[in-house]
């Protein structure tokens, strides 16, 4: 049994890696701003199990004490700012949250010791992707201000563990998708205007590519990085599963019993990337990780999770707007 300091852990994969983790009997303290994207309920299946502080990452003295009172065995570090959208809006947030709150639990991972810190990051930290599938050491091209403020907290991560010798890990996963998933995301945003017969908005034709990754699987990969991942390694996450954006918003329609016609193609997104993938030799060869559900699968039960949770999809998607 070991002690893990989460940070983000109301977030979407966060609170799924927490659920994980404390029903195997970790003793787990979660750290959470709760901004918009968070939210306690998701911890509600492991209440009693976990604390949880609310806490910004930011505040150097507040993560200081949590750290040392705690005094964790690993830290796991998914606080962020996530929406490339709002990015391209606003991205100040993102610079403060994602680089210089990383740079705040790297401190005081140094300062008390901690024997493993295990960064989040995405893999849309290499950019658009032609041809082929981008390994750990792929040079970084990051599109968008939240891209940029994941690369630099990268980085800065790595930097750490080369000057100061600190035990850490980088792992990057492909887009994630499942319950509680936050309705500024493609397919709960999709799942929220079917199921209330409301124009589906996709960029340009929806031909952009994405890898889609179960949450369940994303986390059982964190885990296994946190148990056995080389010090100083980074680790992508992927399915292997690529997928047109259009092709997920008429799969997910199908799964609502909704017409093809609700379909709205909008102006792109600046900068979109057109394709991301993702190499995880590395994880399946060092570690034995290998994902465990498959899209189809996947879609089904993530659809059948919010028609049988719309009350709480329709707080959120109102909280979104």
């Amino acid at each position: 049994m070991k002690k893990i300091l989460v940070t983000g852990g109301a977030g979407f994969i966060g609170s799924e890696f927490v659920r994980q983790i404390a029903r195997r009997g970790d003793t787990v303290m979660v750290l959470d701003a709760l901004t918009y994207a968070g939210d306690k309920a998701r911890l509600s299946a492991v209440k009693g199990q976990v604390s949880f502080k609310k806490v910004d990452i930011c505040n150097a003295s507040m993560v200081f004490k949590m750290v040392k009172n705690f005094r964790p065995d690993s830290i796991v570090h998914f606080a962020a700012e996530t929406h490339v959208d709002r990015s391209i809006k606003d991205g100040q947030v993102f610079l403060q949250t994602n680089i210089m709150g990383t740079q705040t639990m790297l401190e005081a991972a140094r300062l008390l010791g901690v024997a493993r810190l295990v960064h989040i990051s995405t893999d849309e930290v290499y950019g658009d992707v032609a041809r082929g599938s981008s390994a750990e050491d792929a040079p970084f091209r990051p599109n968008s201000p939240y891209s940029v403020s994941k690369a630099a907290a990268d980085l800065l991560v790595s930097s750490y563990f080369r000057t100061y010798g600190l035990p850490v890990n980088i792992v990057r996963a492909s887009n994630n998708y499942g319950p509680w998933q936050f309705p500024e995301k493609l397919i709960p945003v999709v799942i929220y205007k079917a199921l209330h017969n409301l124009k589906v908005p996709v960029y340009a034709r929806g031909l952009n590519v994405r890898e889609w990754l179960h949450v369940a699987d994303c986390a059982r990969g964190i885990i296994a990085v946190m148990e056995k991942g080389a010090f100083g390694a980074a680790y992508n996450i992927g399915s292997g599963i690529h997928r047109r954006n259009i092709e997920v918003v008429k799969a997910v329609l199908q799964l609502t019993g909704r017409p093809g016609s609700l379909i709205e193609y909008v102006a792109d997104r600046p900068g979109h990337d057109f394709r991301y993938s993702i190499n995880c030799a590395r994880i399946q060869k060092e570690l034995g990780w290998r994902p465990q559900v498959d899209l189809d699968t996947g879609l089904a039960e993530t659809v059948a999770w919010y028609k049988a949770n719309q009350g709480w999809l329709d707080r959120k998607t109102g909280q979104a707007r």
